[in-house]
């Protein structure tokens, strides 16, 4: 039987061309099958694979695993495994799923394992204990520093030192499908003499990745950068909604805080990082300043040439790409990001989520927000349906896409999108006091 990591070796599943989930990709995620049961799942096609029904029929039974792994509605306790499991699990589907293997005519074994994508609820992989974002794409932060600050200093001086980032708000982490409201709070324009409360004007998509982690080490002890990469399970697409008004108002001195915390959305596959191999490519150049020695990384390898997109549709209207960027744009790599956030002892738990801050390429068709895009608003882009947007307006449909393509090896991530509703009325003067 040929190696299923050959782009050239089918499954027995039907699979398009255009797909993002051929054999060679086999992500991991959960399902709600038709009798409201959910599992933990993978994908070839547009065919959901039941590990839950895998695991009981026995064909994980040589692989030493726990019992009961796949019953759960996430995913950690697998992450928690560790690489040699989650690679073992991978295989194990892959060749299962190759053309010819001894799986491919047994009918009624497939039938309890495979369900039609169309027929299953796709929902969030894993349960997110702690939610982490960064500021690492230098195009993107030279775009706000110029915009906000000083352009011959866009740059702060710790920037090019390390990687910046705040700890975000993992409980409003969606699933792609589910809509996002859009978020009241305070605001104050620069002309403005006191901050007003009341519904966001300036809502915002950032074009994001996430890795998602196993456990790191106990105890004190960070995660080397050349080795960081054992602890990343795989990514996902990931939407950090922003209200740009509220943010400009209360990041000083501290940082994003209700400005971020409304929503976060992501794709629901999470696609392994021995899946993106062959896409694999150099971030830039880290030579002035030199990063510090923990942080020093050999650079070929280090990022992965990704292509990423955005697309609005206004309610009732098709949709208009905005965005076409790449996540080998960014700065600092996934492992300098990992090494950073544990060289102070910091405690890594399977599950927890990490995004890659805005990623904007190097023109104005490569930024990856509205803030960016459009300059503040001051230069609003036309849609397909001629009207123009400065941010998201309500009813707005924003999708990100992205996917890796090589000769003819496709690996990709769906997509995550959402909706945004209307902020709700509410009066905090309205609210009894008892």
């Amino acid at each position: 039987m040929p190696s299923w990591t050959d782009p050239k070796t089918p499954s027995f599943l039907p699979v398009s061309e255009h797909s993002d989930f051929p054999l060679q990709n086999i992500p991991f995620g959960v399902i709600g099958r038709p009798d409201e049961i959910f599992v933990c799942a993978s994908r070839i096609g547009d065919t959901a694979i039941d590990l839950n029904a895998m695991e009981q029929l026995g064909y994980f039974d040589d692989l030493e695993l726990p019992t009961g792994l796949f019953s759960q509605e996430a995913l950690n306790e697998f992450i928690s495994l560790g690489r040699p499991a989650w690679r073992a699990v991978r295989r194990r589907i892959a060749e299962l799923y190759t053309v010819g293997s001894a799986l491919e005519k047994k009918a009624s074994e497939r039938a309890e394992i495979e369900w039609p994508m169309a027929q299953v609820e796709v929902v969030l992989p894993v349960f997110v204990g702690d939610y982490t974002d960064f500021y690492a794409s230098r195009e993107h932060a030279t775009n706000v520093g110029s915009m906000f600050r000083d352009p011959a200093n866009a740059l702060l001086p710790n920037w090019l030192h390390l990687p910046v980032g705040y700890h975000g708000r993992s409980s409003t982490i969606v699933e792609s499908g589910v809509n996002v409201r859009r978020p009241n709070g305070q605001r104050k324009g620069p002309n403005d003499p006191a901050p007003v409360y009341g519904p966001s004007i300036k809502v915002d998509f950032e074009l994001e990745m996430a890795f998602i982690t196993g456990d790191g080490p106990v105890g004190e002890t960070p995660i080397p950068v050349d080795r960081a990469e054992e602890h990343i399970f795989g990514l996902v697409l990931l939407n950090d909604w922003s209200a740009r008004d509220v943010q400009q108002w209360e990041y000083v001195p501290l940082g994003p805080f209700l400005a971020k915390n409304f929503a976060t959305s992501i794709s629901p596959w999470i696609v392994t990082l021995d899946a993106l191999e062959p896409f694999r490519t150099a971030r830039p150049a880290q030579e002035d300043p030199l990063p510090l020695p923990y942080l020093q990384q050999e650079p070929t390898r280090a990022n992965v040439d990704l292509q990423l997109e955005v697309a609005i549709a206004p309610d009732g209207h098709s949709e208009t790409v905005v965005c076409q960027s790449n996540f080998k744009h960014m700065y600092w790599s996934m492992a300098q990001q990992l090494a950073h956030h544990t060289i102070n002892g910091c405690l890594i738990n399977a599950g927890d989520c990490m995004g890659s801050g805005t990623i904007s390429g190097p023109d104005k068709g490569s930024f990856g927000s509205m803030l960016e895009i459009t300059w503040n608003g001051k230069e609003p882009v036309t849609l397909a349906d001629g009207s123009t947007r400065s941010f998201i307006e309500d009813g707005d449909t924003v999708t990100m896409r992205g996917f890796c393509k090589k000769d003819d090896l496709r690996i990709g991530f769906g997509e995550v999108s959402a909706t945004l509703l209307p902020a709700l009325s509410w009066n905090p003067a309205s609210i009894s006091k008892k």
